[in-house]
Order: structure tokens, then sequence, then C-alpha cells
């Protein structure tokens, strides 16, 4: 199970009124396409906001991510400059903190997780949903041979990461196994058919 950490809260009591869409799924689903396309489609809506992932990797044309050294990125988790952050197959993934003025503001955030971390998440946020992006075993076994990383570990590894969370309820599931515009759409519709609370 990677590790989690979450940082304080400023003030007690989950953080709100905004959103906090969480786009989960295995290694090859496809979700940061559909997280890119959906971010080009609300350029004019200032009010959904896609922060960057920071990651102990440098970023490619696959993954599109800011880059710290592990030096640096635990300096950054322990200055506090993470929202949460989490580690998994010998890499740190972290949210900047800044989500939390965006969330208290009453903008939705659309961002790309684990899903070991959505129970620990909830806790920290008022309002949580995850979205669960999957494609039939071929077709995640196909996208990763396009995309070989020498940090991921084998291909077998990599599709079989997936067992772990047979289990994992999400509040949508997309399939994204075709063209990406029917995913996209799913997806889009999730974050603009609920609309966020303004903060007064």
């Amino acid at each position: 199970m990677p590790a989690l950490t979450i940082t304080p809260p400023t003030v007690p009591g989950p953080i709100g009124p905004g959103r906090l869409i969480l786009v989960v799924g295995p290694s090859g689903a496809g979700k940061d396409t559909l997280i890119a396309r959906v971010k080009a489609a609300c350029a004019q809506a200032p009010s959904i906001v896609f922060p960057r992932r920071v990651v102990t990797r440098p970023a490619s044309a696959a993954e599109d991510h800011d880059s710290l050294e592990d030096a640096a990125f635990d300096h950054a988790a322990k200055n506090g400059d993470f929202a949460f952050w989490w580690q998994a197959h010998a890499l740190k993934y972290g949210i900047p903190r800044t989500v939390d003025d965006d969330v208290r503001a009453g903008h939705t955030v659309v961002c790309n997780v684990s899903r070991s971390i959505i129970g620990a998440v909830r806790v920290r946020y008022a309002r949580v949903e995850a979205i669960l992006v999957t494609a039939p075993t071929e077709i995640l076994a196909a996208r990763l041979a396009g995309r070989s990383r020498s940090t991921d570990g084998s291909l077998e590894e990599r599709i079989k990461r997936n067992d772990a969370f047979a289990d994992f309820r999400a509040d949508l599931v997309i399939e994204n196994s075709g063209a990406p515009a029917a995913a996209v759409r799913q997806l889009l519709d999730m974050i603009i058919a609920r609309p966020t609370l303004r903060a007064t």
C-alpha cells in the first residue's frame, strides 16, 4: 500500500465548499489524456482548476507534471507545500497545497491521484468525488507497451497493479476503450453538471 501524508488543514473540519474531483485508474487507462482534453474545454471557466502534480520522475509525452528530485520533494513536503502526497512504485507524487485555497473559494479542483488515498482525502475535504477511468486488460497492455518507461517496472507488474484495487468503488466509472471523445464528454459532464457552491 503506498505511503500517504495529509497536511493538516489550517482550520478544523473538512475543507469546502468547493469540490475535489479525483481521477483514478490503472496505468494505460488514459487518465492524463482525458484530463488534458477536459482542461482545454474548460479554458474559459476559471472556477475549474487543474493543479499540476509534482512527481519524482521527469515529465514525458505520456505524463505531464512538474518534476522534483527526491531531496527537493522531501524538503517541499516537510515545508507543507503539498495538500497531500503519496509514494508508490519507488516514486513520490504530490498535489500542491494551493488546492486548499481553490476549494475554499468554491472552485472545482480536478486531479489525477492514486486510488489508495481516496479514503483519507475524503476526510480532509467536504466534497470529494472519485472517477475511475478504465479499459480492458488487452488495451491497457497495448498502451503501456507503447509508452514503456524504465521506472515503471515490467509490463506484467504494471498490469497486475490493478488487481490490488478490485474492490474499489467509484462515484463514476468511465470506460476509455475507444476514441477518447465519449470518455471526455462523460468526465466533462461530471465536472460541470453539479456546480460548486460559491464562497461568500
